[in-house]
């Protein structure tokens, strides 16, 4: 324990750990929310045709879906395999890509809730955009 908290004073300790929870958070919201996707197709289909039933993002609600899941099962696999790499070879690589898709499905979504007129619903969104910002930028460094 005494090494774990000496070591944990070092600049590069810091930023591995930084980037180990990251990966590991951003695998863990994305394939949540790319899991139930797939599970509950129906559910989601019928949640986003409702919620873009009067924008002009209506007649393309199953592209948007199809679009959407594939962004987030690919965040959150490539964190969760780059989350894998850093704890074994300290390699950032693969979950610098994760969240980078991560950045690109938050920012379809924020597009979403803004065609839609869901201000609120797209303001919830941006503290994950942050975190997405932080998360490449911890990610770069090796």
């Amino acid at each position: 324990m005494v090494f774990l908290m000496s070591a944990l004073h070092t600049s590069a300790q810091p930023i591995y750990l930084m980037q180990t929870v990251t990966a590991a958070f951003l695998a863990i919201l994305f394939l949540q929310s790319g899991i139930d996707k797939i599970v509950d197709r129906r559910g989601n289909f019928e949640w986003l045709k409702g919620h873009f039933a009067k924008s002009p993002l209506a007649g393309i609600v199953p592209a948007l879906l199809i679009c959407i899941t594939i962004l987030e099962v690919a965040a959150g696999a490539l964190s969760a395999v780059g989350c894998v790499f850093i704890i074994l070879s300290r390699d950032s690589t693969v979950a610098f890509y994760g969240a980078a898709i991560s950045a690109v499905a938050v920012i379809a979504l924020f597009f979403g809730q803004r065609i839609a007129k869901d201000y609120a619903g797209a303001a919830v969104l941006v503290p994950y955009f942050l975190l997405m910002l932080v998360a490449m930028y911890l990610l770069a460094q090796q």
